[in-house]
């Protein structure tokens, strides 16, 4: 079949078809130099302050979700087949204000108005999803939405007042939303689109079989799939990342899978996806979930690309090291699995194969016996990198360790076990004094680096505290593991 050459999408309700895209394209660019829609902002270009938010609508099973993310770092090819929405297309009835935007007003949540339309936007999401939050699922909702005038408390108040102002079955996204799931249809033609402008090529393939044999053709193509890592080297660096292959429409790649004691997952699905369901499997995986990022980068970042990059201070990969994960490699039609901590060799260097891709991840579900724990340290709560991340995964049989698998990241050039600590805790009675013992050996296990995020001391020392830190939590003696959770 011939491949389409350009991308069809929908921008507040209107069509769009462009052809003279490349591979670094942003949708911020777009939107306020080309279609000057300028209520989203630009601030930091990294997707951490939220003033770019809008919402990217795509069908996903056959039915419409939206979702807030970040233009900023939101490459243009990869809104093929979608419905961006911005701060514009907000209306009430007979042209008024929004309910979200009404609600800000009536509650003062906004002061110099920079932030605001993205904080209109994470909001608009938020009540869509859910007309009557929490505070706590508020405060999740905004992670990602930085403001430095008003403060977060009267944003809030009108977070909870917003359905007091109109109903989300009476909000133009809801009325509309069997009209544009049909003309959401009629873009899925199963086409490849090719994207050729000056020097730069961008490929996104119709299926996850086509994006085979697209790897294999053009194995040095940089590969795209949420876009929150790649998305900096175009806005920070500057870098030229053409050939692209992008990946976040493939529904191949974002099926999730439970049976057999086992959970699995395409490598294309989302950090918000796959939390709401490894996280009703390892519930201690519900406090760290929130550390990641902020919502909208979760909604854009998939758990295959926090793998796949091989970034020593990847959140995922100590857990998943830790619950004994197994990741699947494919080429063209050949496959093979191995230990997800196997895929790790050295910093910038990882397993994989040319023309290999990263497919799924494996997790087995819990055992009866086994204590769990992951642990996120930074010097800031939310939206920053970790200076140490760690997980546990013990199991105790008779008051002895019988088994022991704990994964730091920060601590080395690459995401890794604790070797030396594992070993010293195996047979060991479940004791404090056995783990801090086991502790000690952290020394043997790793020798970590100073930089800007911590110095070596600070994280050996952190790194050994958890394990006291987990013993605690786990220990019907222990200290009040609410206090140490606070």
């Amino acid at each position: 079949m011939t491949p389409r050459t350009e991308i069809r999408f929908l921008l507040n309700g209107r069509d769009m078809r462009l052809s003279n895209v490349s591979a670094s394209d942003t949708l911020l660019d777009f939107l306020r130099l080309d279609q000057r829609l300028t209520g989203t902002k630009e601030g930091c270009a990294e997707g951490d302050c939220g003033a770019c938010t809008i919402l990217v609508g795509r069908l996903h099973q056959g039915c419409l979700r939206y979702e807030a993310v970040n233009a900023c770092i939101r490459l243009m090819a990869s809104l093929d087949q979608c419905h961006v929405v911005t701060i514009e297309d907000l209306r009430g009835p007979q042209g008024r204000l929004h309910p979200v935007q009404q609600a800000m007003v009536e509650h003062h949540g906004s002061q110099c108005g920079f932030c605001t339309p993205g904080f209109v936007m994470s909001l608009y999401a938020l009540w869509m999803q859910n007309p009557d939050p929490t505070e706590a699922e508020i405060e999740t909702a905004l992670q990602g939405n930085l403001c430095r005038c008003t403060g977060y408390a009267p944003i809030i108040r009108a977070a909870k007042a917003v359905s007091g102002y109109g109903s989300v079955a009476d909000d133009v996204l809801s009325r509309e939303r069997a009209d544009v799931t049909s003309r959401l249809q009629a873009l899925q033609d199963n086409r490849r689109v090719e994207l050729t402008k000056a020097e730069s090529r961008v490929f996104i393939p119709a299926d996850v079989d086509d994006l085979a044999n697209l790897i294999q053709q053009h194995p040095q193509a940089t590969l795209v799939a949420g876009a929150t890592d790649v998305g900096l080297w175009v806005t920070k660096f500057l870098r030229d990342i053409s050939p692209v292959i992008f990946l976040n429409h493939l529904d191949g790649l974002k099926q999730i899978a439970t049976g057999g004691g086992r959970i699995t997952f395409g490598a294309g699905v989302s950090y918000s996806d796959c939390g709401q369901v490894l996280c009703e499997t390892y519930p201690h995986l519900a406090r760290f979930w929130d550390r990641i990022a902020g919502w909208q980068i979760r909604n854009m970042g998939t758990i295959g690309g926090n793998i796949a990059n091989g970034s020593p201070i990847g959140d995922m990969p100590p857990v998943l090291i830790a619950l004994g994960a197994e990741i699947t490699l494919r080429r063209g039609t050949d496959r093979r699995s191995l230990p997800i901590e196997d895929y790790f060799i050295d910093y910038g260097k990882q397993d994989l194969a040319d023309g290999e891709f990263l497919e799924q991840i494996t997790v087995p579900e819990p055992q009866a016996d086994g204590l769990h724990a992951a642990y996120k340290v930074s010097k800031r709560r939310d939206e920053d990198i970790s200076s140490v991340c760690a997980a546990f995964n013990l199991i105790v049989e008779n008051g002895r360790i019988s088994a022991a698998r704990i994964a730091f990241g920060g601590m080395a050039a690459t995401p890794k076990r604790a070797s030396a600590a594992e070993n010293a805790l195996i047979g060991a009675e479940w004791s404090e004094a056995a783990l801090v013992s086991a502790a000690a050996r952290l020394s043997d296990d790793f020798t970590p680096l100073s930089d800007w995020r911590a110095s070596a001391q600070y994280r050996l020392t952190v790194a050994r505290n958890l394990f006291r830190r987990f013993y605690l939590e786990h220990s019907e003696t222990g200290a009040d593991a609410r206090l140490l959770q606070a």
